[in-house]
Order: C-alpha cells, then sequence, then structure tokens
C-alpha cells in the first residue's frame, strides 16, 4: 500500500485495493451519489469506458442526471467543455485520462480547477495512463482515481481505488471490515503484492516504454503511407495522444469502406491480435461508441481497428502487420 500510494502521489490511507478498474469505478460513482445530499448531475462524456457509462446510466434509477461534456479536437474534454455543463446541482465529474480507444489525453489539471471553483469533486479512471504516463493525484487535481493491474503487466482480478481524504464518499461494497471498512470482502494478497510490483516496474521503466511505443507507432504509420495501395484515416490525436494506442479506419479511391469486423477476423486467421473498439467490448458489432461520440461517419467508425503495442513488440511485428493487412485490405476491397 505505501509503495502504491508513493508511485501515485498519495496518501498510505487513500489508497483502496479492489478487484479491477470496473469495480472501482462503480464503487467511486455510486458512493459518491449515495452522499450527494440532492444535487442529481453527474458530468461525463459520451467517450468513456462502459464501466463508467453504464454506472451513471443505471444511476438514473435513482433520478440522477447524467450531462455529457462535448469533446473537441480529436475527442479532447477541455477545461471549458467541462465549465459548460457543471452547475451548482453537479455531484461529480468523472472523465478518464486516457481514452482507451483513441489514446487522447484529457487535462485532468485544469478541469480540476473547474471542479474546485464549484466545489465538486473529480474521478479520473486512469487504466490506459497508469504506467504509461504520470500519474500523480495532486499534481492532477484528483479526489478519486481508478486504476486497474493487468493494465501494467501485473495480475488480472486486482485493482486500486484512490480516496482522498475527507472526500465524501460511503462504501459501496459492504459486509466486512477490510480496508478500513471501505471495501468489504477478503483480499486477494498476492494480487495486491503483484499489482505494486507491476506499478513500480512500470514506473521506472516510463520513459524507456514511452521511447519504444513512439518508435512503433512513427514506423507504423510510415509504413502504411509508403505501402498501403488504400487510403488510411487515423482517428485521434496524431502526435500528442497515448502513444501505445492508434486507431485506424481504411476507405478505397471511390469511398467505399470495410466491415472492421471482416478486418478484424482475416488479421485474427495471420496470427495478428487487434480489435474493433475498447478491448472489453472486442467482437461487438456495432460501431464504437467513441467514434461515434467524435462525430465520425457511421461506415468510417464501421471500418476502424484499434492496435495497442505492448513492451515486447517490435519494428519486425510492424512490418509483418502491414504486408499482411496490405494484402487482406486489397481482397477485402475487390470483393466489396
Amino acid at each position: 500500500r505505501e509503495k502504491v500510494a508513493e508511485l501515485i502521489g498519495a496518501k498510505p490511507t487513500e489508497v483502496v485495493f479492489t478487484s479491477g478498474g470496473t469495480e472501482s469505478d462503480n464503487a467511486v460513482i455510486k458512493g459518491v451519489l449515495a452522499v450527494s445530499e440532492g444535487k442529481n448531475e453527474v458530468v461525463t462524456s459520451e467517450l468513456e469506458h462502459h464501466a463508467v457509462l453504464h454506472t451513471v446510466e443505471m444511476e438514473k434509477m435513482h433520478d440522477i442526471k447524467p450531462v455529457f461534456a462535448e469533446p473537441r479536437n480529436c475527442g479532447t474534454i477541455t477545461a471549458d467543455a467541462v465549465r459548460e455543463v457543471i452547475t451548482e446541482n453537479t455531484a461529480l465529474v468523472t472523465l478518464m485520462h486516457v481514452n482507451n480507444e483513441i489514446g487522447t489525453i484529457n487535462p485532468l489539471s485544469e478541469i480540476a480547477e473547474v471542479c474546485k471553483e464549484f466545489d465538486v469533486p473529480l474521478h479520473s479512471d486512469t487504466v490506459q495512463s497508469l504506467g504509461k504516463i504520470p500519474v500523480n493525484v495532486e499534481e492532477l487535481g484528483l479526489d478519486f482515481l481508478s486504476g486497474s493491474g493487468h493494465k501494467i503487466y501485473g495480475p488480472k482480478g486486482v485493482g486500486i481505488m484512490y480516496v482522498r481524504n475527507g472526500a465524501r464518499w460511503i462504501p459501496w461494497m459492504i459486509g466486512g471490515s477490510q480496508e478500513r471498512r471501505r471495501r468489504g470482502g477478503t483480499l486477494n494478497v498476492p494480487g495486491i503484492v503483484g499489482f505494486a510490483k507491476a506499478l513500480e516496474l512500470s514506473v521506472q521503466e516510463m520513459d524507456e516504454n514511452t521511447r519504444h511505443y513512439k518508435n512503433l507507432r512513427e514506423t507504423l504509420l510510415t509504413q502504411l503511407e509508403q505501402k498501403l495501395s488504400v487510403n488510411v484515416r487515423v482517428n485521434g490525436p496524431q502526435d500528442k495522444g497515448a502513444p501505445h494506442i492508434v486507431n485506424l479506419s481504411f476507405s478505397d479511391n471511390d469511398g467505399n469502406f470495410i466491415s472492421g469486423e471482416m478486418l478484424l477476423q482475416n488479421l485474427d486467421i495471420e496470427g495478428i491480435c487487434v480489435s474493433n473498439g475498447s478491448a472489453c467490448t472486442s467482437g461487438a458489432m456495432e460501431p464504437s461508441h467513441v467514434l461515434n461520440g467524435i462525430g465520425m461517419d457511421p461506415d468510417l467508425a464501421n471500418s476502424s481497428i484499434r492496435l495497442s503495442f505492448g513492451k515486447q513488440n517490435t519494428e519486425e511485428d510492424i512490418h509483418y502487420f502491414v504486408e499482411k493487412l496490405d494484402k487482406i485490405l486489397n481482397r477485402l476491397f475487390t470483393v466489396a
């Protein structure tokens, strides 16, 4: 606990261990709204992970109203976008740090200043940023944070929830005195140990991994431009996003699109693992809610795939991917 707290700029008493990011998101949102004292609005965005969106949607049964901040360029939720929708009735602002589908990085420290003006707590799902870019709860101005172990090469089924000392919140998982009565249930001690070590290593290797991901991304985009005989579009930030996430769409010179699901299946046959949205919804037939949320044409959104790099990936992997992708796209567009 002390190690995790140190790595995120928190106090040990502010770190609560959970089963993962989804539980942490649920616990924060439900726990804050339970003591909201008549405030019935939650400011979020349509680009959030479903662990946030579905939880907020469920709270409508308790007369909670979701209010969506409009994404700006490349899906960024700016402080001005939050200022436009935050009110005296806002009980919570919940916005992710890094978007898990397009890699946009939200300016949380600027958003936190707006939240402080209105005395509204700020929660962030940092599952895609923790261990990959700097995450310090004090510098970001967070009151609550969610994190997950398996995204940083740690064990599955373990995560953290940061609860700032003094923040208005009550436990959601009850029935036991574990975690200072903030999260009932037997603790996953081996998972917790693994999480702490994985986070420690991720922070130590962050600069090296970032350089590696940027190199892979640059190699990928250069290879796509040089070798693909169809049009490719990068969905999301070109150079200021998280370097380990790339979202792509494809079309031919006549403006025709292909099914991202069909492309996904053909790449899978070649031993290449990508997704057509969040890894948690891979295989879903509907277009990505994130791409819809940034106003992308539905046909273009349907043709998209999402790649994410790991530290074991190599430039040879990129060359293999582009080679197979070009052949598959030519075949699929010919059939189409």
